[in-house]
């Protein structure tokens, strides 16, 4: 049965553009599914690839964290590489972080971070529960499970919700705009006048 639900997640991800809602960005709405903006995640403590646990509450800096539905589908793969791409420039430019988190256990996880050389965590949520908790919606007529990404700040209050199965490579320029919307007003070079004479 998880054989038949992992083929049919990977199928499903590799053509889901006819399935997928209409892209979704949001910066004020609150439903009943989806974590709103202006609320603070939920705490968890996740194990990654490595084996290390992390836990939410424990992050200091900004946090993007984007749900998956499965690892090693061709939508999921490329989603992850393109985080991977803009990993450093996360890192340095916002000081922010990344977390990839499905339902796989571990194992799968560790697979999957060295296919693609992944230095940023990636976390199994076996059983859903942290899913459950940050409310993300099931896509595809309720088949899959949603592909959201949420942006939250250093004290973790979620400051954006992007949601959007068909584009996966769209998440990573979704998560950074947020990123810089939350970024303090760079000073001018400050204000000069010269008299004429």
């Amino acid at each position: 049965m998880k054989t038949s639900a992992t083929l049919i997640a990977a199928f499903a991800c590799a053509s889901t553009t006819a399935f997928s809602p209409a892209t979704t960005t949001s910066k004020t709405s609150q439903t009943a599914l989806n974590l709103a903006v202006g609320q603070t995640a939920p705490d968890f403590s996740l194990v990654d690839q490595n084996d290390k646990t992390f836990t939410r509450s424990k992050n200091k800096k900004p946090l993007v964290v984007y749900f998956y539905p499965a690892d090693s589908t061709p939508g999921c793969t490329v989603q992850a590489t393109k985080f991977q791409e803009e990993i450093q420039s996360i890192r340095k430019e916002f000081k922010a972080d990344v977390v990839g988190i499905s339902g796989q256990g571990a194992e799968s996880k560790q697979k999957f971070a060295e296919e693609l050389g992944l230095d940023f965590s990636i976390l199994a949520d076996e059983g859903d529960a942290v899913r459950k908790e940050f409310k993300v919606p099931k896509a595809a007529f309720g088949f899959l499970p949603g592909r959201v990404t949420y942006v939250l700040d250093k004290d973790g209050v979620c400051t954006s919700v992007y949601d959007n199965l068909g584009d996966a490579a769209s998440h990573i320029d979704a998560a950074k705009d947020a990123l810089a919307e939350m970024q303090p007003a760079k000073k001018s070079g400050g204000f000069s006048f010269k008299l004429p004479f």
